[in-house]
Protein backbone atom coordinates (compact mmCIF):
# COMPACT_ATOMS: atom_id res chain seq x y z
CA UNK A 1 0.00 0.00 0.00
CA UNK A 2 1.36 3.41 -0.98
CA UNK A 3 0.26 7.03 -0.57
CA UNK A 4 -1.55 7.16 -3.98
CA UNK A 5 -3.89 4.45 -2.66
CA UNK A 6 -5.16 6.74 0.12
CA UNK A 7 -7.40 9.15 -1.89
CA UNK A 8 -9.70 6.53 -3.49
CA UNK A 9 -10.27 4.95 -0.10
CA UNK A 10 -11.03 8.28 1.53
CA UNK A 11 -13.40 9.17 -1.30
CA UNK A 12 -15.26 5.94 -0.62
CA UNK A 13 -15.28 6.29 3.16
CA UNK A 14 -16.43 9.91 2.82
CA UNK A 15 -19.41 8.57 0.82
CA UNK A 16 -18.40 10.56 -2.23
CA UNK A 17 -17.93 7.47 -4.42
CA UNK A 18 -19.63 4.84 -2.25
CA UNK A 19 -23.40 4.40 -2.10
CA UNK A 20 -24.94 7.76 -1.11
CA UNK A 21 -26.81 8.10 2.14
CA UNK A 22 -30.54 8.67 2.41
CA UNK A 23 -30.92 11.77 4.62
CA UNK A 24 -28.92 14.82 5.73
CA UNK A 25 -29.05 13.47 9.30
CA UNK A 26 -27.46 10.21 8.14
CA UNK A 27 -24.60 12.11 6.46
CA UNK A 28 -23.90 14.19 9.55
CA UNK A 29 -24.03 11.19 11.90
CA UNK A 30 -21.76 9.17 9.60
CA UNK A 31 -19.10 11.91 9.64
CA UNK A 32 -19.44 12.58 13.37
CA UNK A 33 -19.73 16.31 12.61
CA UNK A 34 -19.54 18.47 9.48
CA UNK A 35 -17.76 21.82 9.57
CA UNK A 36 -20.37 24.47 8.82
CA UNK A 37 -19.31 28.08 9.33
CA UNK A 38 -19.88 28.45 5.57
CA UNK A 39 -23.55 27.55 5.80
CA UNK A 40 -24.27 27.36 2.06
CA UNK A 41 -21.09 25.38 1.44
CA UNK A 42 -21.88 22.94 4.23
CA UNK A 43 -25.31 22.27 2.73
CA UNK A 44 -23.60 21.35 -0.54
CA UNK A 45 -21.11 19.14 1.38
CA UNK A 46 -24.10 17.18 2.66
CA UNK A 47 -25.77 17.18 -0.76
CA UNK A 48 -22.69 15.60 -2.37
CA UNK A 49 -23.20 12.57 -0.15
CA UNK A 50 -26.96 12.21 -0.63
CA UNK A 51 -29.05 10.32 -3.14
CA UNK A 52 -30.75 12.79 -5.49
CA UNK A 53 -31.01 15.60 -2.94
CA UNK A 54 -31.52 19.28 -3.68
CA UNK A 55 -30.58 22.28 -1.58
CA UNK A 56 -34.13 22.70 -0.30
CA UNK A 57 -34.01 19.18 1.20
CA UNK A 58 -30.98 20.04 3.32
CA UNK A 59 -32.46 23.40 4.31
CA UNK A 60 -35.68 21.66 5.37
CA UNK A 61 -33.73 19.17 7.50
CA UNK A 62 -32.01 22.09 9.22
CA UNK A 63 -35.24 24.00 9.81
CA UNK A 64 -36.99 20.97 11.28
CA UNK A 65 -34.03 20.24 13.55
CA UNK A 66 -32.95 16.84 12.20
CA UNK A 67 -29.52 18.43 11.77
CA UNK A 68 -28.26 21.15 14.10
CA UNK A 69 -25.57 23.81 13.88
CA UNK A 70 -23.51 24.76 16.90
CA UNK A 71 -19.97 25.41 18.11
CA UNK A 72 -18.37 22.04 18.85
CA UNK A 73 -15.05 20.19 18.27
CA UNK A 74 -12.97 23.25 17.39
CA UNK A 75 -13.91 26.92 17.89
CA UNK A 76 -16.17 26.97 14.84
CA UNK A 77 -19.65 25.89 13.78
CA UNK A 78 -20.42 22.30 12.84
CA UNK A 79 -23.51 20.42 11.79
CA UNK A 80 -24.26 17.64 14.27
CA UNK A 81 -27.03 15.10 14.75
CA UNK A 82 -29.50 15.71 17.62
CA UNK A 83 -28.71 12.34 19.21
CA UNK A 84 -25.00 13.24 19.33
CA UNK A 85 -24.97 16.89 20.35
CA UNK A 86 -24.91 16.46 24.13
CA UNK A 87 -22.08 13.93 24.32
CA UNK A 88 -20.08 15.79 21.66
CA UNK A 89 -20.36 19.02 23.67
CA UNK A 90 -19.42 17.28 26.92
CA UNK A 91 -16.37 15.76 25.24
CA UNK A 92 -15.03 18.73 23.28
CA UNK A 93 -16.36 21.93 24.92
CA UNK A 94 -13.70 22.00 27.68
CA UNK A 95 -10.96 22.13 25.02
CA UNK A 96 -12.78 24.84 23.04
CA UNK A 97 -13.21 26.91 26.20
CA UNK A 98 -9.50 26.54 26.92
CA UNK A 99 -8.60 27.58 23.38
CA UNK A 100 -10.96 30.56 23.61
CA UNK A 101 -9.85 31.74 27.07
CA UNK A 102 -7.67 34.51 25.67
CA UNK A 103 -10.52 35.87 23.54
CA UNK A 104 -12.89 35.70 26.53
CA UNK A 105 -10.44 37.88 28.47
CA UNK A 106 -10.04 40.26 25.52
CA UNK A 107 -13.82 40.67 25.47
CA UNK A 108 -13.94 41.27 29.23
CA UNK A 109 -15.97 38.15 29.89
CA UNK A 110 -15.83 36.19 33.15
CA UNK A 111 -17.91 33.63 35.04
CA UNK A 112 -20.25 36.25 36.54
CA UNK A 113 -21.02 37.82 33.16
CA UNK A 114 -21.56 34.41 31.57
CA UNK A 115 -24.03 33.50 34.33
CA UNK A 116 -26.02 36.69 33.74
CA UNK A 117 -25.95 36.29 29.96
CA UNK A 118 -27.08 32.66 30.18
CA UNK A 119 -30.04 33.67 32.32
CA UNK A 120 -30.98 36.44 29.89
CA UNK A 121 -30.69 34.14 26.87
CA UNK A 122 -32.80 31.47 28.53
CA UNK A 123 -35.48 34.03 29.37
CA UNK A 124 -35.55 35.33 25.81
CA UNK A 125 -35.86 31.87 24.24
CA UNK A 126 -37.98 29.85 26.65
CA UNK A 127 -41.36 28.68 25.48
CA UNK A 128 -40.19 27.70 22.01
CA UNK A 129 -39.33 31.22 20.93
CA UNK A 130 -36.62 31.51 18.27
CA UNK A 131 -34.50 34.67 18.23
CA UNK A 132 -31.91 36.06 15.83
CA UNK A 133 -28.45 37.12 16.98
CA UNK A 134 -29.50 40.79 16.92
CA UNK A 135 -32.63 40.08 18.97
CA UNK A 136 -30.60 38.18 21.56
CA UNK A 137 -28.14 41.06 21.68
CA UNK A 138 -31.02 43.38 22.53
CA UNK A 139 -32.21 40.98 25.24
CA UNK A 140 -28.74 40.98 26.77
CA UNK A 141 -28.64 44.77 26.86
CA UNK A 142 -32.05 44.87 28.57
CA UNK A 143 -30.71 42.44 31.17
CA UNK A 144 -27.73 44.71 31.85
CA UNK A 145 -25.18 42.63 29.93
CA UNK A 146 -23.40 44.98 27.56
CA UNK A 147 -22.68 43.28 24.25
CA UNK A 148 -20.22 46.02 23.12
CA UNK A 149 -20.54 45.27 19.43
CA UNK A 150 -20.49 42.06 17.48
CA UNK A 151 -17.17 40.82 18.88
CA UNK A 152 -18.37 40.40 22.46
CA UNK A 153 -21.78 39.11 21.41
CA UNK A 154 -20.16 36.35 19.32
CA UNK A 155 -18.37 34.98 22.37
CA UNK A 156 -21.36 35.32 24.65
CA UNK A 157 -23.43 33.21 22.25
CA UNK A 158 -20.61 30.75 21.55
CA UNK A 159 -20.14 30.16 25.28
CA UNK A 160 -23.86 29.46 25.67
CA UNK A 161 -23.70 27.00 22.76
CA UNK A 162 -20.72 25.19 24.25
CA UNK A 163 -22.50 24.94 27.59
CA UNK A 164 -25.46 23.25 25.91
CA UNK A 165 -27.85 26.12 26.64
CA UNK A 166 -28.65 27.27 23.10
CA UNK A 167 -28.51 25.74 19.63
CA UNK A 168 -29.61 26.59 16.10
CA UNK A 169 -33.27 27.22 15.43
CA UNK A 170 -35.00 27.34 12.04
CA UNK A 171 -34.01 30.07 9.66
CA UNK A 172 -36.24 33.13 9.42
CA UNK A 173 -35.87 34.12 5.80
CA UNK A 174 -32.11 34.41 5.37
CA UNK A 175 -31.47 34.99 9.07
CA UNK A 176 -30.33 32.29 11.48
CA UNK A 177 -32.11 31.93 14.80
CA UNK A 178 -31.28 30.31 18.12
CA UNK A 179 -33.37 28.05 20.33
CA UNK A 180 -33.00 26.50 23.77
CA UNK A 181 -31.27 23.16 23.31
CA UNK A 182 -33.51 21.39 25.82
CA UNK A 183 -36.59 22.54 23.89
CA UNK A 184 -35.12 21.82 20.47
CA UNK A 185 -33.43 18.45 21.02
CA UNK A 186 -35.15 15.30 22.32
CA UNK A 187 -33.56 13.55 25.32
CA UNK A 188 -30.79 11.08 24.46
CA UNK A 189 -28.62 8.65 26.43
CA UNK A 190 -25.54 10.19 27.98
CA UNK A 191 -22.02 8.85 27.47
CA UNK A 192 -19.11 9.06 29.87
CA UNK A 193 -15.90 10.58 28.51
CA UNK A 194 -14.25 7.29 27.56
CA UNK A 195 -17.33 6.05 25.73
CA UNK A 196 -17.75 9.38 23.95
CA UNK A 197 -14.09 9.46 22.95
CA UNK A 198 -14.19 5.90 21.62
CA UNK A 199 -17.34 6.68 19.63
CA UNK A 200 -15.95 9.86 18.09
CA UNK A 201 -12.67 8.15 17.20
CA UNK A 202 -14.53 5.22 15.61
CA UNK A 203 -16.68 7.52 13.51
CA UNK A 204 -13.76 9.67 12.43
CA UNK A 205 -11.53 6.82 11.25
CA UNK A 206 -14.46 4.98 9.66
CA UNK A 207 -15.57 8.03 7.65
CA UNK A 208 -12.17 9.69 7.10
CA UNK A 209 -9.68 6.84 7.11
CA UNK A 210 -6.99 5.97 6.34
CA UNK A 211 -5.91 8.64 8.81
CA UNK A 212 -3.51 9.18 11.67
CA UNK A 213 -3.97 10.22 15.31
CA UNK A 214 -2.46 13.57 14.31
CA UNK A 215 -5.20 13.99 11.69
CA UNK A 216 -7.83 13.17 14.32
CA UNK A 217 -6.38 15.73 16.74
CA UNK A 218 -6.53 18.54 14.17
CA UNK A 219 -10.07 17.59 13.13
CA UNK A 220 -11.51 17.08 16.61
CA UNK A 221 -9.67 19.76 18.58
CA UNK A 222 -8.67 17.07 21.08
CA UNK A 223 -5.12 15.80 21.60
CA UNK A 224 -3.03 13.18 19.82
CA UNK A 225 -3.02 11.28 23.12
CA UNK A 226 -6.84 11.32 23.06
CA UNK A 227 -6.73 9.94 19.53
CA UNK A 228 -4.43 7.08 20.46
CA UNK A 229 -6.48 6.29 23.55
CA UNK A 230 -9.68 6.26 21.52
CA UNK A 231 -8.11 3.93 18.95
CA UNK A 232 -7.16 1.51 21.72
CA UNK A 233 -10.69 1.61 23.15
CA UNK A 234 -12.25 1.13 19.69
CA UNK A 235 -10.72 -2.35 19.56
CA UNK A 236 -11.50 -4.40 16.45
CA UNK A 237 -13.59 -1.60 14.96
CA UNK A 238 -10.34 -0.05 13.67
CA UNK A 239 -7.23 -1.64 12.20
CA UNK A 240 -3.73 -0.22 11.60
CA UNK A 241 -1.66 -0.39 8.44
CA UNK A 242 1.70 1.03 7.40
CA UNK A 243 1.60 3.24 4.30
CA UNK A 244 4.94 4.59 3.10
CA UNK A 245 6.39 4.31 6.59
CA UNK A 246 3.49 6.01 8.41
CA UNK A 247 0.90 4.16 10.51
CA UNK A 248 -2.71 4.79 9.54
CA UNK A 249 -6.01 3.54 10.95
CA UNK A 250 -9.31 2.79 9.25
CA UNK A 251 -12.30 0.49 9.44
CA UNK A 252 -11.49 -3.10 8.38
CA UNK A 253 -14.83 -3.36 6.58
CA UNK A 254 -14.11 -0.17 4.65
CA UNK A 255 -10.73 -1.54 3.62
CA UNK A 256 -12.31 -4.78 2.39
CA UNK A 257 -14.91 -2.88 0.36
CA UNK A 258 -12.21 -0.72 -1.21
CA UNK A 259 -10.18 -3.80 -2.12
CA UNK A 260 -13.17 -5.51 -3.73
CA UNK A 261 -14.04 -2.45 -5.81
CA UNK A 262 -10.47 -1.64 -6.93
CA UNK A 263 -10.47 -4.34 -9.59
CA UNK A 264 -13.45 -2.85 -11.44
CA UNK A 265 -12.95 -0.57 -14.43
CA UNK A 266 -13.23 3.00 -13.24
CA UNK A 267 -13.85 6.22 -15.13
CA UNK A 268 -12.65 9.61 -13.94
CA UNK A 269 -14.55 11.09 -11.01
CA UNK A 270 -14.65 14.78 -10.19
CA UNK A 271 -16.17 16.87 -7.41
CA UNK A 272 -16.60 20.56 -6.78
CA UNK A 273 -15.92 20.50 -3.05
CA UNK A 274 -17.24 23.38 -0.97
CA UNK A 275 -15.16 25.46 1.37
CA UNK A 276 -14.25 23.38 4.47
CA UNK A 277 -15.40 20.07 2.98
CA UNK A 278 -14.42 17.17 5.23
CA UNK A 279 -12.44 15.48 2.43
CA UNK A 280 -10.14 18.53 2.31
CA UNK A 281 -10.25 20.06 5.79
CA UNK A 282 -10.48 16.89 7.90
CA UNK A 283 -6.76 16.11 7.99
CA UNK A 284 -3.52 17.60 9.25
CA UNK A 285 -1.51 16.02 6.43
CA UNK A 286 -3.06 16.70 3.00
CA UNK A 287 -0.12 15.60 0.86
CA UNK A 288 -1.98 12.52 -0.37
CA UNK A 289 -4.48 14.71 -2.25
CA UNK A 290 -1.91 17.19 -3.61
CA UNK A 291 0.16 14.89 -5.80
CA UNK A 292 -0.74 16.65 -9.07
CA UNK A 293 0.10 20.15 -7.90
CA UNK A 294 3.75 21.07 -7.34
CA UNK A 295 4.70 23.65 -4.76
CA UNK A 296 5.30 26.41 -7.33
CA UNK A 297 1.86 25.88 -8.88
CA UNK A 298 0.28 25.81 -5.44
CA UNK A 299 1.75 29.15 -4.38
CA UNK A 300 0.91 30.76 -7.72
CA UNK A 301 -2.75 29.75 -7.41
CA UNK A 302 -3.08 29.48 -3.64
CA UNK A 303 -5.91 31.97 -3.33
CA UNK A 304 -8.09 29.95 -5.71
CA UNK A 305 -7.05 26.52 -4.47
CA UNK A 306 -7.48 27.22 -0.75
CA UNK A 307 -11.17 28.10 -1.07
CA UNK A 308 -13.51 25.72 -2.88
CA UNK A 309 -11.39 22.98 -4.49
CA UNK A 310 -11.86 20.86 -7.59
CA UNK A 311 -10.92 17.21 -7.04
CA UNK A 312 -10.38 14.70 -9.85
CA UNK A 313 -9.86 11.06 -8.86
CA UNK A 314 -9.17 12.24 -5.33
CA UNK A 315 -6.50 14.79 -6.29
CA UNK A 316 -6.81 18.58 -6.07
CA UNK A 317 -6.53 20.07 -9.57
CA UNK A 318 -7.74 23.63 -8.96
CA UNK A 319 -10.37 25.80 -7.36
CA UNK A 320 -13.84 27.15 -8.13
CA UNK A 321 -16.26 29.81 -7.02
CA UNK A 322 -19.89 30.62 -7.62
CA UNK A 323 -21.95 33.71 -8.35
CA UNK A 324 -25.70 33.37 -7.81
CA UNK A 325 -28.07 35.14 -10.17
CA UNK A 326 -31.88 35.25 -10.31
CA UNK A 327 -32.36 31.82 -11.90
CA UNK A 328 -28.87 30.61 -12.66
CA UNK A 329 -25.46 30.23 -11.10
CA UNK A 330 -22.12 31.18 -12.64
CA UNK A 331 -19.43 28.65 -11.77
CA UNK A 332 -15.90 29.95 -12.32
CA UNK A 333 -13.35 27.15 -12.74
CA UNK A 334 -9.64 27.69 -12.14
CA UNK A 335 -8.02 24.39 -13.15
CA UNK A 336 -4.25 24.65 -12.68
CA UNK A 337 -3.07 21.29 -14.10
CA UNK A 338 -3.72 19.72 -17.51
CA UNK A 339 -6.79 17.47 -17.70
CA UNK A 340 -7.47 14.61 -20.05
CA UNK A 341 -10.72 14.69 -22.09
CA UNK A 342 -12.25 12.14 -19.69
CA UNK A 343 -11.24 14.24 -16.69
CA UNK A 344 -12.63 17.42 -18.26
CA UNK A 345 -15.89 15.61 -18.94
CA UNK A 346 -16.01 14.54 -15.29
CA UNK A 347 -15.50 18.16 -14.17
CA UNK A 348 -18.31 19.26 -16.51
CA UNK A 349 -20.56 16.62 -14.93
CA UNK A 350 -19.62 17.91 -11.47
CA UNK A 351 -20.63 21.44 -12.49
CA UNK A 352 -23.95 20.16 -13.81
CA UNK A 353 -24.57 18.27 -10.58
CA UNK A 354 -24.02 21.44 -8.56
CA UNK A 355 -26.52 23.30 -10.71
CA UNK A 356 -29.05 20.51 -10.25
CA UNK A 357 -28.56 20.65 -6.48
CA UNK A 358 -29.32 24.37 -6.50
CA UNK A 359 -32.17 23.97 -8.99
CA UNK A 360 -30.57 26.55 -11.30
CA UNK A 361 -29.16 26.55 -14.79
CA UNK A 362 -25.36 26.76 -14.85
CA UNK A 363 -23.03 29.01 -16.79
CA UNK A 364 -19.39 27.88 -16.59
CA UNK A 365 -16.82 30.68 -16.50
CA UNK A 366 -13.11 30.10 -17.15
CA UNK A 367 -10.82 32.95 -16.03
Amino acid sequence: MTTPDIPPRRLRNQRLTAAPLATPAAVVAWQGAVQAQDYAGARWAIGLRLRGAVDADVEAAFDEGSILRTHVLRPTWHFVAPADIRWLLALTAPRVHAQSAYMYRQAGLDAAIFARSHAALAGALEGGRHRTREELGEALVKAGVEKEGAFRLIYLLMHAELEGLIVSGPRRGKQHTYALLEERVPPAPTLDRDAALAELVRRYFTSHGPATPQDFAVWSGLTVTDGKRGIAMAGDALAPEAIDGTMYWSSPSGREQAASSSSSTATATAFLLPNYDEYFIGFKDRRAIGMRIDIETYHRHRRAIDANVIVVDGQVVGGWRRTLRAREVDVELNVVVPLSPAEQAAVDDAVARYGAFLGRSVATVTP
